[in-house]
């Protein structure tokens, strides 16, 4: 992100690294502009969310792994990014490098290869007084907008500037289309008439230049007339010095746009999928239960028809009185099933959006739970529901081990794979699930304490206690005695102070499933991220191999 945050020093540099060292600039150009097709090409394809959760949940993909690498659609997308910004700087350097060239080196002779219109010319007028130029100047105003908007400092600070000038990407593809229809780069459309480095005697002869001794017995002395086309030519001259001779002078025309054939395939069906999620979205839900828990954290019931989701997949909640345009990925807590159509999920409260979504929903309510009649729908807004879209937490349950560890409010993901369990755990391969939950506060424990007990004493009822090892870890002690009582004695000999150890927790899982593929599901900050990835791919004396799956959240 450093190298985006300096792309004017960076332009300058590479401006004058072009230019001392001779380098030919309309290459530099063209192979930067391949490489930008190229990636403005793929940058659209990780966004496409219904195509990737239709591959993954229809199971066209069989293979694990394969499925592992759609996980893997938000890096690749900024990477294809990164190259844009980079391959950017490099195009627009040779390009003022090539303005420079079209006027100091401006020839009459070639008229039609030639950008500019007379010897001398500012090139600041290629710059901003034609289609390319100007097109180009707004272009990279964008992607800078775009880049510096996309940085950890700004998403973390300011998410609205982000979300906004992120959808500038429209206007950026739009300027792209009219940028390579200005027809600056030629090609030569005769080259069997005129091939490269042939010999133009008509042309010799009226510059009046010293010609080979091979032709001086061939001319006459008043020869002003065009060369005869009939006219032998020494057949030895031409192969010992590798000569041709041109029968016509070289024509030019303008390269047709190959930009088009790049992006317009992702461009239309990135536009089709929107279309698609509009109208599958523009219904409203509705809103059954409104429940305010401790520590700032939201849930959200719900209700819409022909809803239907897998545990570990999230939605994109839209509220017009909240922001018009303006709209965010939650994790479902709740699936819908068989038995009921109910869904959920749970909000933390940071940040404006949020805010303003918690006081619209809890308008004149000081309630912490308040269920919702049919009847009084209309004085809550309105909630629009895009989705459900795959991750990487689907995979938990095709594991026949799994290791899921979440901090704070990372637990929701694994919220709807409890659920799910706590419906009917026989239909799945999971047969053993480890849970670890670190919080901060012991009030956090009580979002889904009552899910952890139910499916704990269902569990037992079933005689199958071994099914799911609990493990929750509270890194700070006041109030620990709060969470400990009748209501939720099941949970009182899970809970620890502190923070895991790691490599004693895995080390253990290993030992215990010997020969087996575990699956590692993670969602919480990086540095317990990096830690388990870290751990996952180290070997281990008990064959065990783990599978490291993650979603990072700041």
């Amino acid at each position: 992100m450093a190298l985006l945050e300096n792309l004017p020093a960076l332009l300058s540099r590479a401006t004058v690294l072009l230019f001392v060292s001779d380098v030919r600039g309309l290459c530099v150009s063209r192979a930067s502009a391949s490489v930008l097709n190229l990636n403005c090409c793929l940058v659209l394809l990780p966004m496409c969310r219904v195509i990737l959760a239709f591959l993954r949940g229809s199971q066209k993909v069989a293979s694990k792994k394969t499925r592992r690498l759609l996980d893997k659609s938000k890096t690749f997308h900024v990477t294809c990014g990164v190259t844009i910004c980079i391959f950017s700087v490099l195009h627009v350097a040779a390009h003022l490098v090539n303005a420079l060239n079209f006027s100091e080196n401006y020839n009459e002779e070639f008229l039609a290869l030639n950008a500019a219109n007379y010897r001398g010319e500012d090139p600041r007028k290629l710059l901003f007084a034609t289609v390319p130029g100007l097109t180009g100047v707004i272009m990279v105003l964008v992607l800078f907008l775009m880049c510096t908007a996309s940085t950890f400092a700004i998403r973390v600070s300011n998410y609205d500037i982000f979300w906004y000038t992120h959808n500038l990407f429209f206007v950026f593809y739009m300027l792209l289309m009219l940028h390579v229809s200005g027809g600056v780069l030629k090609y030569q459309t005769n080259l069997e008439e005129h091939p490269p480095g042939c010999f133009n005697p008509n042309k010799t002869l009226r510059q009046n230049l010293t010609v080979p001794k091979a032709f001086e017995e061939l001319f006459p002395d008043y020869a002003t007339e065009p060369f005869p086309e009939d006219f032998p030519v020494p057949e030895p001259f031409v192969q010992n010095h590798f000569m041709r001779i041109c029968s016509e002078e070289p024509k030019f025309q303008s390269h047709f746009p190959e930009t088009w054939f790049w992006i317009s395939g992702p461009l239309c069906l990135y536009c089709v999928e929107r279309l698609y999620r509009y109208i599958r979205s523009n219904k409203p839900v509705t809103i059954t239960s409104v429940i305010n828990h401790p520590s700032n954290v939201l849930e959200v019931r719900m209700m819409k028809d022909d809803f239907e989701a897998r545990p570990g997949q999230y939605v994109i909640l839209h509220c017009p009185r909240v922001s018009a345009l303006e709209s965010h990925p939650f994790t479902l807590t709740m699936c819908p099933t068989d038995t009921k159509a109910t869904f959920g999920v749970h909000v933390k409260i940071v940040g404006d959006w949020t805010e303003r979504f918690r006081d619209l929903l809890l308008l004149h309510s000081n309630q912490d739970t308040e269920i919702l009649p049919i009847f009084q729908q209309r004085r809550y807004p309105k909630l629009y529901v895009d989705g459900p879209f795959g991750s990487p937490f689907e995979e938990a349950l095709n594991y026949e081990v799994s290791l899921c560890v979440a901090g704070g409010i990372g637990v929701t993901p694994f919220a709807s794979v409890l659920n799910t369990l706590l419906d009917g755990w026989k239909c799945y391969k999971l047969r053993r699930l480890y849970f670890i939950w670190v919080c901060r506060d012991i009030e956090s424990f009580r979002w889904f304490a009552d899910l952890l007990c139910m499916l704990h004493n269902k569990l037992w009822q079933e005689n199958r206690p071994d099914y799911i090892n609990i493990q929750l870890y509270l890194s700070q002690t006041d109030g620990i005695q709060k969470i400990i009582g009748e209501k939720y004695q099941a949970l009182n000999s899970r809970l620890l102070i502190g923070r895991p150890q790691w490599k004693l927790l895995f080390d253990d899982i290993a030992k215990c499933n010997r020969r087996k593929t575990i699956g590692v599901f993670c969602c919480g900050p990086n540095k317990i991220s990096k830690i388990l990835h870290k751990l996952s791919n180290s070997s281990n004396s008990y064959g065990t191999r783990f599978e490291y799956n993650k979603e990072s959240f700041s």
